[in-house]
């Protein structure tokens, strides 16, 4: 049974699996599978597990639709559930001992066998070995840790945290929080999503009175673990998954600070797409022995075989026009569309709401309310474009996404791969389509050369191209604009936001002001003087007193407030009914006092009149 080969990490050995038979995959009875463990365990650090998968149409894997709409304790909308058939020979949940209550819960799902990556991990897993799980996205790496995680909690607790999952993005979080909350349900597993973007004080309220299952991100963990709000000391199970975008987005060193917080005597189980060498660093580290599993076929490579990608080289300012005839192409679903900048992501959806189309934004320069609002309104269907930064490239697991975009041209090779992971996902096709502007050719080159695409020089497009709209299945005579007929989704605005006080979309062209939006201040006109405050005195008692004279002496007011205004703060030691008297013996005054602001004026001023 036990097969040896060459290592897929330095210094490892390969414990080899393949499919063709039930006994190959390791669906032995539990006493042969601890006999097989034994026999892993002569030379086990860091032993490899491969499977094959079949690549077949005909053999579909499960598509496990994941919930990514709110906090697990709260949004209950989007349950677990599997949406395609899974071939009959693959292993069941019950096969691998796991308790009734949780193959209850996941057959109440449509949930009953298992993805290659479970098949390989439960074993193991729920046997409490330490382990490093190898595949790619939308393989249901998911409940591959979380049902041994559920299996192996005790029930009832007592608060204190039983199993710590890390996540590297919120919408993951989400999405880890509500599988394990319905695989959990019937056990009376408490789980909860720390993140941020929300308050503290609901968190910390629900710490204090007590979880058994804590997913979140590493930011907001370590707050409440150094506020002792969050306690570490009896978490038997940990999680790193997607390790290595916790390495990309800096997260590294507060992921060493968690792991020395948790008890030494633990699981630990890393996922990652990738394993670069600081996450191998890493699992040598703080991982015991630990068994990396891969699954996937030997010669698989990064991408998903069946997204069909296409590139093109369009200019920056065509892009939309190329963008907006991609949306209308035949058998369109649910599309996400890429950007490097928060700034482009938002740019674009706007443009894209302009033309008539039902688009969102997520990106960092939104609250968390509103980046929960949108992924709603996507995952509901009352907006069918979600154009999002590289933030909402990993986790996301959105049922019928049919196109994916990249506006701009990924940084490398690694974010290609999960932007186009979003389609194509658990034996669906998809289409991904890569704009690549003329600076970015190079960057495009490497990318392409990396992975081995074959496609290192774009073909020109413009909006109008012909190949474009034959490759996409286009109609003839669309235009940058969606017809009226075709406006049939509810949009943003449909779906309602929740107050969280983070920062909220602006107000676009035409809808109401907000009641809470500050109002303009009325001030009261200023008085303009140049002779200080004596003067200003002298001005209030002109005006108190011509506000009590006749109507035949309001010229006579005018003319007092005129010969007020001095530059040498002298004049205003006359009184208010002394200068109206003045006024009305010399009605040639306000002449001389124009005559003033001429170059050639001479000592005529009403300062020197005085």
């Amino acid at each position: 049974m036990c097969v040896h080969a060459s290592s897929g990490i330095p210094g490892t050995d390969r414990f080899r699996a393949s499919k063709p038979s039930a006994r190959d995959q390791g669906l032995l009875p539990v006493e042969c599978r601890a006999d097989q463990r034994r026999c892993a365990l002569v030379t086990r650090e860091a032993i490899t597990l491969t499977a094959e998968i079949p690549t077949t149409e005909q053999t579909p894997a499960v598509a496990l639709e994941h919930s990514e709409t709110g906090p697990a304790a709260l949004d209950t909308s989007h349950p677990l559930q599997a949406g395609v058939e899974v071939e009959p020979e693959a292993p069941t949940f019950a096969s691998f001992g796991v308790k009734p209550e949780i193959v209850k819960a996941l057959g109440e799902a449509g949930i009953e066998r298992t993805f290659a990556i479970q098949a390989l991990t439960l074993p193991l897993a729920m046997a409490g070995d330490d382990l490093i799980g190898q595949a790619r996205t939308g393989m249901g790496k998911t409940l591959g840790f979380g049902v041994p995680l559920l299996h192996r909690v005790q029930v009832p607790g007592d608060g204190t945290p039983q199993v710590l999952v890390v996540v590297p993005t919120r919408e993951l979080c989400i999405q880890v929080a509500n599988d394990l909350k319905g695989a959990g349900k019937h056990l009376g597993i408490r789980t909860l999503a720390i993140y941020g973007g929300r308050p503290y004080e609901p968190q910390i309220e629900a710490l204090r009175k007590g979880v058994d299952v804590v997913i979140g991100t590493p930011g907001r963990l370590l707050d409440l673990a150094e506020q002792q709000h969050l306690v570490l000391g009896k978490v038997r199970g940990l999680v790193l998954d997607e390790a290595d975008e916790m390495l990309d987005l800096g997260f590294l060193p507060d992921i060493e600070r968690i792991l020395r917080m948790v008890p030494d005597e633990r699981q630990t189980m890393l996922f990652s797409a990738t394993m670069p060498g600081p996450i191998i660093t890493l699992a040598r580290t703080f991982l015991r022995q630990p068994t990396h599993i891969r699954a996937e076929e030997n010669d698989a490579g990064a991408v998903h075989e069946r997204t069909t990608q296409f590139v093109y080289r369009a200019h920056s300012m065509d892009k939309p026009e190329v963008v907006a005839r991609i949306l209308q192409a035949a058998d369109r679903g649910l599309t996400m569309i890429f950007s490097r900048t928060k700034r482009t992501a938002q740019k674009v959806a706007d443009d894209l709401v302009e033309r008539g189309f039902a688009a969102a934004a997520v990106h960092g320069d939104l609250g968390q309310g509103a980046r929960e609002q949108a992924l709603r309104a996507f995952r509901s269907g009352k907006v069918d474009v979600l154009v999002a930064t590289d933030v909402a490239a990993r986790g996301i697991d959105i049922d019928d996404v049919t196109h994916v975009i990249n506006y701009q041209c990924p940084e490398d090779e690694k974010t290609y791969v999960h932007r186009i992971g979003r389609t194509g996902r658990a034996g669906r096709t998809g289409v991904a389509v890569t704009l690549v502007d003329w600076d970015e050719e190079p960057r495009w080159k490497l990318i392409s050369d990396t992975l081995g695409l074959d496609m290192p020089e774009p073909v020109e497009t413009y909006s109008s191209s012909k190949h474009l709209f034959e490759d996409l299945g286009i109609p003839e005579g669309t235009t940058g604009r969606l017809p009226l007929a075709k406006r049939t989704r509810a949009g943003l605005a449909a779906e309602e936001e929740e107050d969280l006080g983070g920062k909220k979309r602006g107000r676009r062209r035409g809808e109401p002001a907000s009641e809470d939006a500050p109002r303009k201040r009325t001030r009261a006109p200023r008085k303009r003087t140049r002779g200080g405050a004596r003067a200003a005195e002298a001005i209030e008692a002109a005006d108190n007193a011509a506000g009590a004279g006749a109507a035949e002496d309001a010229p006579s007011e005018g003319r007092t407030r005129t010969r007020r205004r001095t530059r040498t703060g002298n004049a205003p030691e006359a009184t208010g009914p002394a200068v109206e008297k003045e006024a009305g013996e010399n009605a040639e005054r306000p002449a001389r006092r124009r005559r003033r602001r001429r170059p050639a004026a001479t000592s005529d001023t009403p300062a020197s009149a005085d």
